[in-house]
């Protein structure tokens, strides 16, 4: 019986089940926070409440700002930064109403500094009545922010990338046998007379797996 298998030469990639462009070089790993973490600072009464979340787009990210607005309706300000994607190309940082450059860009730095993406920090100001000014409004959100990243959990993740095959039954030891030695995630799997296999592995190790794959039909 003839083999009859299809390698989907159409790249679908994935950063934690997101898409994003495979035509931009994306580093092979990239770091985040696991879960919520939170901060605080003062500075001349004035009360700086930092959250760290964990966000995978910016609708997200946005749906988060808008319910600690809703929470701290009463705050004078809700400032925010958020950076999204393995190749960290997707971002904002906001103000709220403080000067230029003095809350969302410092929040972003923290960020950066830390070469984190996937997250977003929100930072609620309390006003105490006294004026920071421009530097002092720098250090707080600076500040609050990076407290807010110290009691998160910081895990590196893989950029995966994806691979759709289709192939006969007969060829199912050959494939399997691939599987086995390369230890991709099977993303979806279905066997039948046509079978199709679906595999996410880390992007560095996605040409060989290719190349393996589309070998089956050259052995035949």
């Amino acid at each position: 019986m003839a083999k009859s298998n299809k390698l989907n030469t159409n790249k679908e990639i994935l950063v934690n089940d997101s898409s994003v462009n495979d035509e931009v070089e994306m580093k092979d790993t990239f770091k985040t926070i696991k879960a919520t973490g939170e901060g605080y600072y003062t500075e001349k009464r004035s009360k700086f409440l930092a959250f760290a979340h964990p966000v995978t787009s910016a609708d997200e990210a946005m749906e988060i700002v808008k319910q600690y607005r809703k929470k701290y309706y009463d705050a004078r300000h809700v400032c925010y930064a958020y950076m999204l994607g393995a190749d960290q190309l997707e971002f904002r940082a906001n103000d709220d109403g403080e000067p230029s450059s003095t809350a969302g860009k410092p929040i972003l730095g923290q960020i950066n500094s830390n070469d984190l993406t996937d997250i977003l920090i929100v930072v609620v100001r309390y006003y105490g009545g006294v004026n920071l000014g421009t530097s002092g409004l720098i250090v707080a959100y600076r500040t609050a922010a990076a407290d807010a990243i110290e009691h998160c959990e910081v895990e590196e993740r893989l950029v995966e990338e994806v691979v759709s095959y289709s192939f006969t039954y007969p060829m199912m030891n050959d494939v399997m046998r691939i599987v086995k030695d390369m230890n991709p995630r099977i993303v979806s799997q279905n066997f039948d007379n046509t079978c199709e296999i679906k595999l996410a592995i880390r992007k560095s190790e996605a040409e060989n797996l290719k190349n393996r794959l589309k070998k089956l039909t050259f052995d035949d």
